[in-house]
């Protein structure tokens, strides 16, 4: 385990473009499709990148995005790792955002009900044919990141990798924090713009954070901002050190969403990092 600053990253801009051509991971054209997946009680609405040639077996890699955000929050990085061969998905939580385009609704969302979006979602491409099922990996940014945590400690071993961009762990200790009891928890709450029922702060005060992530024992890469107002850097500091075979990328100056040139170095250390780490 170890702890990467973010100045280093520009050897490995160099590098990456260095070696495009001479890895596996050779870039390429892609497609962007809408693609619903169906359950018996829900519709997780989403969109597909895929490589052009689908002759063969691709890595999957799927994005979860953040509290009230949406799958195309990540529509420029599922457009940049596509072009490298990999399947990407990005899909609106089911009552995850007063935009989203998947079923449900917000007072009926959980941490609970996201993983199990994710989960189905994992479902649904694991009986692909073009989908390469020993690699895939999970990326998830804020509360998307804290469930992506989660659903990869359930499937363990059926993960490749695992990135996670500013992970919400704080999110039980948050509203431990706000209500010391129960009784104390409201029926309905308008947070941040969108409106949350009961349920979301009864599942998530009870969620032991580190005890149960700590289950992926497979390779994971954390990126998080020293400025994050939102999500104090010193729960990705703990996160690095609970996981057996974890990194963590220290963004100086970024905050909760990173700036543009931020998001690029992003990619490019994920790029690496995947490099290194796909059969």
């Amino acid at each position: 385990m170890k702890k990467i600053n973010f100045l280093a990253g520009l050897l490995v801009l160099v590098t990456l473009t260095g070696c495009a051509s001479t890895s596996k991971l050779v870039r390429g054209d892609f497609k962007m499709e809408e693609l619903v997946i169906k359950t018996d009680s829900k519709q997780i609405y989403g969109n597909v990148f895929k490589p052009e040639n689908l002759q063969e077996k691709h890595p999957l890699m799927i994005f979860s995005h953040g509290y009230n955000g949406a799958g195309s929050d990540f529509a420029m990085d599922g457009a940049f790792f596509a072009q490298y061969g990999f399947v990407c998905y990005s899909y609106d939580f089911c009552g995850g955002s007063v935009r989203s385009r998947s079923s449900g609704k917000t007072t009926e969302m959980t941490i609970y009900s996201e993983k199990q979006d994710l989960l189905d979602v994992i479902d649904y491409f694991s009986q692909q044919d073009y989908i390469d099922t020993e690699n895939i990996i999970l990326y998830g940014g804020s509360q998307g990141g804290f469930v992506t945590a989660l659903t990869a400690a359930e499937l363990k071993e059926k993960i490749k990798a695992v990135i996670l961009i500013y992970p919400a762990l704080c999110i039980p200790d948050n509203w431990n924090d706000t209500y010391k009891t129960e009784e104390e928890i409201p029926s309905f709450l308008n947070f941040w713009g969108m409106p949350l029922g009961r349920d979301f702060f009864l599942t998530a005060r009870s969620i032991d954070v580190y005890n149960t992530i700590n289950g992926y024992e497979g390779p994971v890469y954390i990126f998080h901002g020293t400025n994050d107002q939102i999500v104090p850097l010193a729960y990705s500091q703990k996160a690095q050190k609970i996981y057996k075979n974890a990194q963590l990328v220290v963004m100086p100056g970024e905050g909760h969403g990173f700036t543009p040139e931020g998001s690029t170095m992003v990619r490019n250390y994920s790029l690496k990092f995947l490099r290194s780490v796909l059969k």
